[in-house]
């Protein structure tokens, strides 16, 4: 009886299961006939019949039965300790404003998984302060201010960039805040454009529509609802395919999206403050 060589007890075990030589070789992205060929070869070497072949399909024998139970059992503990050589993904848990996950992170994350497979991220949509330990969390981003990090490094990721954008022929380039007023304004829960009139000193503008979410006034925007006054980095896909047009442009504050992280070592979170700051 010769020993049998591991790629044939695949074979054997995938046609056990499915009890058909096509099936198997579908499983495996091999040939019927390979399948089949391999097979035989090993009850040859075995000198027992595994199968016993009928019209439509396989059968197991008392003794191939026998045998794969034994053979799946040995299979699974050598894909079992295979799998244990492998490292576990490393995860970085990320705290990230909804509107900035859903409109330009969330996009971009199967970029991250292709270029760093080791790495797991995991995506917490929230506005509120953070407490690194409390939270499990790795790296929060943060709009507003540069922060007072106290003891927490921090990273400036963009600019606000405050930014009017419409759907294509809604109406043309503004080239003040006043002329905007002709429009129907989308606002969102910062409500900049209540907060820009104000500093120019103009009426506070009549509002279209409220939403609590920027997300959502881009969405509105997108549907031809309105101008939606909104960070560039949040539009700057639908900028680039052209589906949003910039109207006017607001003076630039200092404010924009920033990286908060413990000053603690943390291989796998500098590497996605990396890729992030790629990206921007």
């Amino acid at each position: 009886m010769r020993k049998p060589l591991l790629n044939s007890l695949r074979m054997f075990d995938a046609a056990a299961r499915h009890l058909n030589f096509t099936h198997a070789a579908r499983e495996l992205h091999l040939t019927q006939g390979a399948v089949a060929q391999h097979v035989r070869k090993l009850e040859a070497d075995l000198g027992v019949a595994l199968f016993t072949r009928q019209a439509r399909g396989l059968m197991l024998t008392a003794q191939g039965a026998r045998y794969h139970r034994e053979i799946t059992a040995a299979l699974g503990r050598i894909d079992q300790a295979t799998l244990a050589l492998r490292p576990a993904p490393a995860t970085v848990t990320l705290s990230v404003p909804p509107s900035l996950a859903s409109k330009w992170l969330v996009p971009r994350l199967a970029d991250l998984a292709r270029a760093h497979p080791e790495i797991l991220s995991e995506l917490q949509a929230s506005e509120h302060l953070s407490d690194f330990r409390r939270d499990s969390v790795d790296l929060v981003i943060r709009q507003g201010k540069p922060p007072r990090s106290g003891d927490l490094q921090t990273r400036a990721l963009a600019p606000l960039d405050l930014c009017a954008v419409a759907i294509p022929g809604l109406g043309a380039p503004a080239t003040d805040l006043a002329q905007l007023a002709r429009f129907p304004l989308i606002e969102d829960g910062h409500r900049h454009w209540t907060r820009l009139f104000t500093d120019h000193g103009l009426p506070a503008p009549r509002s279209a529509l409220g939403f609590n979410q920027t997300a959502l006034a881009i969405d509105a925007a997108l549907a031809g609802q309105g101008v939606a006054l909104t960070p560039r980095l949040l539009v700057r896909d639908a900028l680039k395919d052209g589906t949003l047009i910039a109207l006017w442009r607001a003076p630039k504050r200092g404010h924009g999206y920033y990286l908060l992280f413990p000053d603690t070592p943390h291989m796998a979170r500098d590497t996605v403050i990396s890729w992030l700051l790629a990206q921007v």
